[in-house]
């Protein structure tokens, strides 16, 4: 048994593993219009089909376009990519900016906020609505909220040099992944403390979710929580009381599926009081406490890519974790597309950190209540004064446990710039620390005194934000092969959708029987 020192010598010892790293980002912003209103337009033509188009998709709306990066082993290509998708979605759509932040643009009542549509394949009507069941438990206001997710892998021969001698390389990388997802999940708070930037929300938000009573106001439109870091991560936003029962395993990925596996096929009684029809027509693909895995509402997955028809948790069972998904990330009001390469870059290291430390079992049933609980203290509350968190059943100051974090963490970013060279991770580093000793540096706080300054509201002050991106992203010189490439990209999705379309030769209730019965 090595210990975490161990295993970073001999990480330090291979530098091509560390080059070898792997990230992408999948960023969504809804479309708006000039006020700043949700798009009513559909998914433009121009950007392909949104159903096969491998760069440019929405994901729950119609309206919500999701950007997907290829895979990059460094930082800087990452969002240099991200930036080059942005600027072509503006140079083909250009009347309608991309908000560029988490919380949502002034939304149209309910029934008129348009449900992603991917065509009339069974691949297709299965996206649009497994999203239409989405509608129906959790209301479409909460499904316009926006972020970004980091994508990470790191090479086979990597989980090799760390993973327990006599195990498979299968169950290394298994075991290795898991242990990262448990110390993300133990420290993931300070992701919410260092990057949060929703700390507001415009007053009709909430007037349909029922809480404004909590908020102070800054304006007439405008709601917060003055200590807030992330209300898009806290419960106003992504959380379920029904999949906060779920209390899913990190400990080995076998409890993990098994506990997915038993939400995806076990009833609930609200969810079967609604039906899978009405007026003749799918409002969900059943009545589970999860229609499908990714239903459930988490900071971090396990992924493996998946097949036509293939099961997320059938994936993962049979070809194990190939990679992880980072799900907390706020888009970065201040960022073009959302997030820039000094965030990257910290992400790669804390992540690094988060695969080599030790990471204890979590206890029975491998559940990490303090954890989560931390997590949504620091999303409500993470810059009030003195915020202590829990830490082993004993409080612990944020910012102390925080520095103490960021002291583990510097280790990995000496290491990978080592490898890739300069010292831009440990620059990264040390910006963050800067925020732990002043919280008035956190992206948060920054927002809200950019709005009190000012004079703003949160929807004007976004839209102003949201414009000026939109207008460098135009300028932003695209290359005419790139420009060719996204174009020939559109063009090919178009055309697979179609062939999609009419190669179906069952109808969409056979096709929703055999995907449900992959699970068996």
């Amino acid at each position: 048994m090595t210990n975490a020192t161990e295993r970073r010598a001999r990480l330090a010892a291979r530098p091509d593993l560390l080059r070898g790293i792997l990230r992408g980002i999948e960023k969504e912003g809804l479309r708006v219009d000039d006020k700043g209103l949700l798009a009513n337009t559909p998914h433009p033509s121009a950007l392909g089909s949104a159903l096969a188009n491998p760069r440019i998709t929405t994901d729950y709306s119609e309206a919500l376009l999701e950007l997907i990066t290829g895979t990059h082993t460094d930082a800087q290509s990452l969002i240099d990519e991200l930036l080059d998708t942005h600027a072509f979605v503006a140079l083909r759509n250009p009347d309608e900016a991309v908000w560029n932040q988490s919380m949502p643009a002034h939304l149209p009542v309910e029934a008129d906020i348009p449900v992603g549509w991917y065509g009339t394949s069974n691949t297709g009507m299965l996206k649009h609505v497994y999203r239409e069941g989405l509608s129906w438990r959790y209301g479409k206001v909460m499904q316009c909220i926006a972020g970004v997710h980091y994508n990470l892998s790191l090479p086979e021969a990597a989980w090799e040099v760390l993973g327990a001698e006599g195990d498979t390389p299968t169950e290394q990388r298994n075991s290795g992944y898991m242990a990262l997802i448990r110390n993300f999940m133990r420290q993931a708070w300070l992701l919410m403390y260092l990057f949060g930037a929703s700390p507001a929300v415009s007053r009709s938000f909430l007037q349909r979710s029922g809480i404004e009573r909590q908020f102070q106001a800054l304006g007439p439109d405008t709601r917060i929580l003055p200590w807030a870091t992330s209300l898009r991560m806290s419960d106003l936003g992504y959380k379920n009381p029904i999949q906060s029962d779920l209390a899913l395993c990190y400990n080995d990925l076998d409890t993990f599926s098994a506990r997915i596996h038993a939400a995806v096929t076990t009833p609930w009684p609200a969810y079967e009081a609604l039906g899978t029809h009405r007026d003749g027509r799918w409002i969900q693909l059943n009545t589970n406490i999860l229609q499908i895995e990714n239903e459930y509402y988490s900071s971090i997955r396990p992924k493996q890519i998946t097949g036509r028809c293939e099961r997320p948790i059938t994936a993962l069972r049979q070809r194990g974790i190939q990679y992880i998904e980072v799900r907390c990330m706020d888009i970065d009001p201040q960022a073009p597309a959302g997030i820039d390469v000094q965030t990257s870059r910290f992400l790669d290291a804390f992540l690094l950190h988060c695969a080599v430390e030790d990471s204890p079992l979590f206890p029975p049933p491998g559940f990490c209540q303090e954890s989560q609980g931390n997590f949504a203290l620091v999303a409500r509350e993470g810059r009030r004064p003195g915020l202590a968190l829990a830490r082993g059943g004993r409080e612990a100051p944020l910012r102390d446990w925080g520095l103490e974090i960021l002291d583990h963490v510097q280790p990995y970013a000496a290491l990978l710039d080592q490898a890739l060279g300069g010292d831009v991770h440990a620059t990264a580093l040390e910006t963050q620390r800067a925020k732990l000793l002043d919280p008035e540096a956190t992206p948060s706080a920054h927002l809200l005194a950019q709005l009190r300054d000012n004079g703003a509201e949160f929807h004007d002050w976004t839209l102003r934000q949201s414009q000026a991106h939109w207008a460098a992203l135009k300028a932003r010189a695209l290359a005419p092969a790139s420009v060719a490439d996204y174009d020939e990209a559109a063009r090919r999705s178009i055309d697979e959708q179609a062939a999609l379309e009419a190669s179906d030769t069952e109808t969409f209730e056979q096709y929703v029987a055999r995907f449900h019965a992959a699970l068996r």
